[in-house]
């Protein structure tokens, strides 16, 4: 059966966050998956770490990491100084998420985010080898430590390296390692893909992770997205990872800013019982 998570962020205005207090919430709740931030989790302290993975384990939740690279850790970056610290960064996420027993990494591991191309240049051709070649560094820590590393199709308007599922193969084939797989987003497939089944069948066997979320980023099942052409791709595609719902309603904070929510999205909302109520939509929809 398919697993079912969500994204801590849905009820925080920062990234940083204190990830425990969700363990027993999403559990709560009903999720088997809890995602929580890999940047705060590659400079959290061993001891918090330990800790956090402990209780996971304890609540039978699994974890998952998303990360959106900072510019200043571009793995994609022309400037190997940039690129090089891109990698180390990459190198103590990896680490840390592999002392908490693996896992997913998903997100930007490829390139930074928010990014469009850089001033002057009009063809994308030389970050995707800049972030090939790194891509190609991490994958060799990444399956010592049990840790894939998804790369996720983001619409044109967040980044610019790897917009269309059709993108993302090509990438994950070059690299050629079971440690780089892909993450689709139906927000971001709902901008860019003409159809939302083909890009799922196109990602086919490289497909670990879904991410959830309407059109407009509410949770699933308030809006107009076409999950039943999702589940029938989904199922012959034969796809057994897990699908994270990702929704962002609320203004406020660094997270209302980065992902462009300049006004709430549901009015006053009961976070939880969104949260529940669309639980059971996927799971009668899409599991």
């Amino acid at each position: 059966m398919r697993k079912v998570g969500i994204y801590y962020a849905f009820w925080t205005h920062e990234w940083d966050a204190d990830f425990m207090p969700f363990v027993a919430k999403v559990r709560g709740l009903g999720f088997d998956q809890l995602e929580v931030n890999g940047g705060t989790i590659a400079s959290m302290p061993v001891d918090q770490r330990t800790r956090l993975a402990g209780a996971a384990r304890d609540a039978g939740l699994s974890l998952s990491y998303g990360i959106g690279l900072p510019a200043r850790y571009d793995v994609s970056s022309l400037d190997e100084a940039v690129r090089a610290e891109g990698l180390r960064f990459m190198r103590q996420m990896i680490g840390a998420v592999g002392d908490m027993g693996g896992g997913t990494i998903c997100g930007t591991v490829h390139s930074t985010w928010p990014a469009s191309l850089p001033q002057g240049y009009e063809d994308k051709r030389p970050f995707r080898e800049q972030s090939v070649r790194s891509m190609r560094e991490l994958v060799k820590v990444a399956e010592d430590r049990k840790v894939v590393l998804l790369v996720e199709v983001i619409n044109r308007f967040e980044q610019f390296l790897i917009n269309t599922a059709a993108e993302a193969v090509g990438y994950v084939e070059e690299i050629g390692s079971p440690a780089c797989q892909i993450l689709l987003d139906t927000f971001h497939m709902n901008i860019e893909e003409q159809s939302m089944g083909g890009a799922i069948r196109l990602a086919g066997k490289h497909l670990r992770q879904l991410h959830l979320g309407e059109t407009d980023r509410k949770p699933p099942g308030l809006g107009r997205m076409p999950w039943r052409e999702i589940k029938t791709a989904l199922d012959e595609v034969g796809f057994d990872g897990s699908m994270v719902m990702e929704p962002f309603v609320m203004a406020g904070g660094q997270v209302g800013r980065d992902v462009g929510v300049w006004r709430p999205i549901i009015e006053n909302p009961d976070l939880d019982s969104l949260a529940r109520t669309s639980l059971a939509f996927v799971r009668a929809n899409l599991v």
